[in-house]
């Protein structure tokens, strides 16, 4: 007997506009681009910043003295009392009433720069065409991504 998960259960993961199982994930680079790290997988429908708290990816951060170059997405995640003691650095975000400056644009363009590798390490691992295929519960979904973290870093080291 072939076990199947119930419809009600499969459509919690389902994109709404692609009608495709779609996962999301977190993942933390070094400055070289090296994967060091895989959230667990999450439906597509999970936003970046929810995904960071739930996975208390700051409080992680500042355990290990360490910081992050994020994009647009983890605006808000991290709030300290403190400017000085931020963890998540993300760039500016314009708006329809308020434009960008010309330093909040070099801002971003530096940031953008200083972000390319952990982009580069994305694309890397992305290229592995069982995601392309994968259309299963971020359960199994996680142990996956987690060994492909691994031959990713193999592969790139090569």
């Amino acid at each position: 007997m072939i076990h199947q998960p119930s419809r009600l259960r499969l459509d919690e993961h389902r994109g709404i506009k692609h009608h495709r199982h779609g996962l999301h994930f977190l993942a933390l680079t070094d400055e070289r681009g090296k994967l060091v790290w895989i959230s667990a997988a999450r439906p597509g429908r999970t936003h970046d910043a929810t995904a960071a708290r739930r996975d208390k990816i700051v409080e992680h951060l500042k355990a290990a003295g360490l910081g992050a170059l994020a994009d647009l997405g983890f605006i808000g995640v991290d709030k300290p009392k403190n400017p000085d003691d931020q963890v998540i650095v993300t760039g500016y975000k314009a708006t329809r009433a308020r434009k960008l400056t010309a330093g909040h644009k070099q801002a971003n363009q530096i940031l953008a720069a200083a972000r390319a590798p952990v982009e580069h390490a994305f694309a890397n691992l992305k290229a592995w065409r069982t995601l392309t295929k994968l259309r299963t519960d971020p359960a199994r979904a996680t142990a996956l991504l987690r060994a492909l973290l691994v031959l990713t870093n193999l592969e790139v080291n090569r």
